[in-house]
């Protein structure tokens, strides 16, 4: 059985119906902002905490829509799985700041996205949840 990476993840949608992808510096693939919690995080903190150091956005924990648990393929760690526990969140263009870890943000229109290199779980998982 391959290591877990244990991540928060954040479906980010606009009013238009648009989803956030980001892609880390360093890396070539865009993914879902959030990250890994830090000691004694719930899941919920710890994506209210990497949003606003990667997008510059500030959430409380209520603002958050808990959508489950999802397993993948890691991105950026070959042969490891990442357990994402997800939330959905509404942002506008405008609320977004690229900052920390991060290199890039796009916005991918409703089923959209086959142009970029995406991470597994946003390609098979989450971003299919964002359009529903």
């Amino acid at each position: 059985m391959s290591p877990a990476i244990r991540v928060s993840a954040a479906v980010v949608t606009d009013s238009a119906g648009w989803a956030l992808v980001v892609r880390k510096r360093g890396t070539e693939m865009f993914m879902q902002p959030g990250g890994k919690p830090e000691a004694g995080e719930s899941a919920a903190t710890a994506l209210v905490r990497e949003l606003a150091e990667e997008i510059g956005v500030r959430v409380t924990a209520a603002d958050l829509r808990p959508l489950g648990t999802f397993e993948a393929e890691a991105a950026n760690e070959p042969g490891h799985l990442v357990v994402a526990d997800a939330f959905a969140v509404r942002l506008e263009r405008h609320d977004v700041v690229v900052g920390g870890e991060i290199a890039e943000a796009r916005w991918i229109a409703p089923g959209g996205g086959h142009d970029l290199a995406l991470a597994p779980l946003s390609r098979d998982l989450l971003l299919p949840l964002a359009w529903r």
